[in-house]
C-alpha cells in the first residue's frame, strides 16, 4: 500500500506498508487521455474501453490509464498547496463565522477487498479542504486498520506544523480586548485537540449536556466539517471508478488514482465546471471514524473555549 500526495511540497510520503514503484509509463496520447477519463468517470473495464479507443488489448488500455494517471499527478500537483494564498482562504472561513480558520481536516474512505484489511476494508485518505471545497493537502493510502491519530502524526502536514513550524505561524485574531486566537485548523473528532487543531466538544457521558457556547461551536464545526465529506463525495460521484471497491492486487496503485481524482476535482473548480446534475444524487456521506480518546492539550482547550464564547456572542447578536 502507498501513501501518495498531491503536492511535492507537502504530501508526498510513504505509509507503513511501502509500495512498489508507481508504473513507469510514457505520457499518454490525447486519445489515451480521453480513454482514461472515460474509465475514471464511468468505471468501465479495460476490456470494454480498449476496442472503443483502438487499443490492441486490455493490457494496453491498462498501461495507457496508468500513464495518464502519472501525467495528471505530475502536471496538476501544484493545484494542491496549503501554504499558498492563505489570506484568501482565511477570508473564506470568516464568511461562515470562523475567524482565523485556515482549513478543515478530515478523512475519506475508499473501499478495498483485502484479507489484510478485513471485512469492509478500505484505504484512508487524510485531506485538508478550504471553504470552496478544494483539496489543499492530500495524504492517501493509509490502511483502515491504523488509528487516525497514528496516521495524522506521520503525515508531512503534521511535521510542517509541529516540526519545522512553517505553517500556521500568521498573526493572531483579536476576539476581544482580553482574548485572541492563533491560526488554526478544524479537525474531526478522531483527531487529538491541539493548540492549532480544534476538534468538537464531546460529552463524556450521554447524560451530560452542553452549554450554549459549546453548542454554537459544535454547530459551526459540523457545518465546516461538511466541506470535507462533500469534497470526497463529489470526487466519488464524478469519478465512479473511485466509488467502487478495488481488488487487493490493484491496491498499490489505488492511492495514486485517488490523488488524481482529487487533483481533477480542484482543476474543475478552478475553471468553474459544475458537477453534472445526474452525479449530484450519488454524493454519499463519509462514515465517521472512532472518537479520539487521549488527553486534550490545555492550550487547545483554551483556544476552543475562547472561540466557542465568541461564536455564542455572535449568535446572540443576530
Amino acid at each position: 500500500m502507498a501513501a501518495a500526495g498531491g503536492s511535492s511540497k507537502s504530501t508526498a510520503q510513504k505509509a507503513p506498508i511501502s509500495p512498489k514503484s508507481a508504473p513507469k509509463c510514457k505520457p499518454g496520447r490525447p486519445r489515451n487521455q480521453n480513454k482514461h477519463l472515460t474509465k475514471q468517470a464511468h468505471g468501465a473495464s479495460y476490456e470494454s474501453v480498449a476496442p472503443r479507443f483502438g487499443l490492441d488489448s486490455p493490457a494496453a488500455a491498462c498501461l495507457a490509464f496508468y500513464s495518464v494517471c502519472k501525467t495528471v499527478n505530475e502536471k496538476l500537483g501544484d493545484l494542491v498547496d496549503f501554504g499558498r494564498d492563505l489570506e484568501r482562504i482565511v477570508m473564506g472561513f470568516e464568511w461562515i463565522s470562523l475567524p482565523n480558520c485556515c482549513v478543515v481536516l478530515g478523512f475519506g474512505k475508499f473501499g478495498v477487498d483485502s484479507e489484510l484489511l478485513g471485512k469492509n476494508g478500505s484505504l484512508l485518505v487524510q485531506a485538508l479542504v478550504d471553504s470552496e471545497g478544494r483539496f489543499l493537502d492530500i495524504s492517501a493510502g493509509w490502511p483502515c486498520t491504523m488509528k487516525p491519530e497514528s496516521i495524522f502524526t506521520q503525515t508531512k502536514l503534521y511535521s510542517r506544523v509541529e516540526g519545522s513550524r512553517e505553517l500556521l505561524n500568521g498573526a493572531c485574531y483579536q476576539l476581544s480586548e482580553s482574548n485572541s486566537i492563533p491560526q488554526y485548523i478544524l479537525g474531526d473528532s478522531c483527531f487529538p485537540l491541539l493548540p492549532w487543531l480544534l476538534t468538537p466538544f464531546v460529552r463524556p457521558n450521554e447524560e451530560d449536556s452542553f452549554g450554549s457556547a459549546e453548542r454554537e461551536f459544535n454547530a459551526a464545526h459540523s457545518r465546516a466539517m461538511g466541506l470535507v465529506g462533500n469534497a470526497f463525495g463529489r470526487v466519488k460521484a464524478r469519478w465512479q471508478l473511485l466509488a467502487r471497491r478495488w481488488k487487493e492486487d490493484c491496491v498499490e496503485i489505488f492511492p495514486f488514482v485517488i490523488v488524481m481524482g482529487c487533483l481533477l476535482h480542484n482543476f474543475l473548480i478552478k475553471y468553474s465546471e459544475p458537477l453534472p446534475e445526474e452525479s449530484v444524487g450519488r454524493i454519499l456521506r463519509e462514515e465517521e471514524l472512532p472518537v479520539f480518546e487521549g488527553e486534550a492539550d490545555e492550550r487547545g482547550e483554551r483556544t476552543r473555549h475562547a472561540l466557542a464564547k465568541h461564536l455564542s456572542w455572535v449568535s446572540m447578536r443576530r
